[in-house]
C-alpha cells in the first residue's frame, strides 16, 4: 500500500508486478495528458513535497478501510508532462470486484478534487493558464 509522487514516467507493468497477490480482483486506472483540441503541449504539475504524499496516503488508507481493499497504489507525476504521457495511476486490489472497482472510483474522485496538486496548461504557442476546479469533479464527491 503506497502513494508516490515523482517526476519520472512510471512503468505500469513494473508497478503491477506482485501487486494485489492473493486478491480476487485488481482494478487499475491510468490518466493520460490529453490534447485540448490541438492546442495543448503539456501540463505542468506543482505540489508540496511531504504534504502531498501524506494526503495521498490518507486517501488510500480511507479507501482501504471503506471498501476492504487488500492493497492499493497511487503514483502521480509532477513537473512538465507532455501530451500523451501518463500523469497518474491508481490500482486497487480486493477479494471481490465490486470493492476493487468502487475503491478505485473513490480514489479517483478524491484525487481529482482534493489532492494538493496545482496544474497549469502549457499551450503549443507557449501561453500558460492555471487549471480551475471543475464543478462536475466536485459533484462526483457527493456520492461518497
Amino acid at each position: 500500500m503506497t502513494a508516490r509522487v515523482q517526476s519520472d514516467p512510471f512503468d505500469m507493468a513494473a508497478e503491477l508486478r506482485d501487486f494485489g497477490a492473493g486478491a480476487g480482483a485488481v482494478v487499475t486506472f491510468t490518466g493520460i495528458v490529453r490534447d485540448e483540441g490541438g492546442t495543448l503541449a503539456a501540463l505542468e504539475i506543482e505540489h508540496y513535497p511531504g504534504m502531498t504524499e501524506r494526503a495521498l496516503s490518507e486517501f488510500g488508507q480511507n479507501a482501504a478501510a471503506r471498501f476492504g481493499l487488500s492493497d492499493w497504489r497511487i503514483v502521480h507525476r509532477h513537473g512538465r508532462i507532455p501530451v500523451g504521457d501518463p500523469i497518474m495511476m491508481v490500482a486497487t486490489a480486493a477479494r471481490h470486484r465490486r470493492a476493487a472497482f468502487e475503491g478505485a472510483e473513490f480514489l479517483m474522485d478524491w484525487l481529482k478534487s482534493r489532492a494538493p496538486f496545482w496544474k497549469r496548461h502549457v499551450a503549443r504557442d507557449g501561453a500558460t493558464a492555471w487549471v480551475e476546479a471543475r464543478p462536475e469533479d466536485e459533484d462526483a464527491l457527493s456520492r461518497w
